[in-house]
């Protein structure tokens, strides 16, 4: 039973998706300080604050629907954060990277490819 269990922990997925969580969590904390710090305060100038009061009372029970709508807006302002910070960067990253690959020439014939060539081209004849 240790032996099944260490096969599982040192598979590839469970090591990726841990270290991806613990890169997610870390990243997150990067993207919430761009955010508050940067992207914030750039909307206020446009826009004042960037949050919403909108509050429904029903009777005995209040509907907040200002902090749907104001999660709604950090959401997307954090994943335009992300989309292009990171995302539009890394895709053309990728592609540079990938064009140059594709640039690049084929490896001509090794040394046993020439001679088998010459072979089976001697054979022909």
């Amino acid at each position: 039973m240790l032996d099944e269990f260490k096969k599982f922990i040192l598979k590839g997925n469970v090591v990726d998706l841990s270290t991806g969580v613990i890169i997610g969590a870390s990243f997150g904390e990067i993207v919430k300080a761009f955010t508050t710090g940067i992207v914030n305060p750039l909307l206020s100038l446009f826009g004042g604050k960037p949050d919403v009061s909108y509050k429904i009372a029903l009777g005995k029970a209040t509907l907040d629907i200002g902090s749907v709508i104001s999660a709604t807006l950090g959401f997307l302002i954090t994943a335009a954060v992300v989309f292009f910070v990171i995302i539009k960067p890394i895709n053309k990253l990728v592609a540079l990277t990938t064009a140059k690959e594709a640039a690049a020439p084929p490896p001509g014939p090794t040394p046993t490819e020439v001679l088998l060539t010459e072979i089976r081209d001697a054979l022909k004849k």
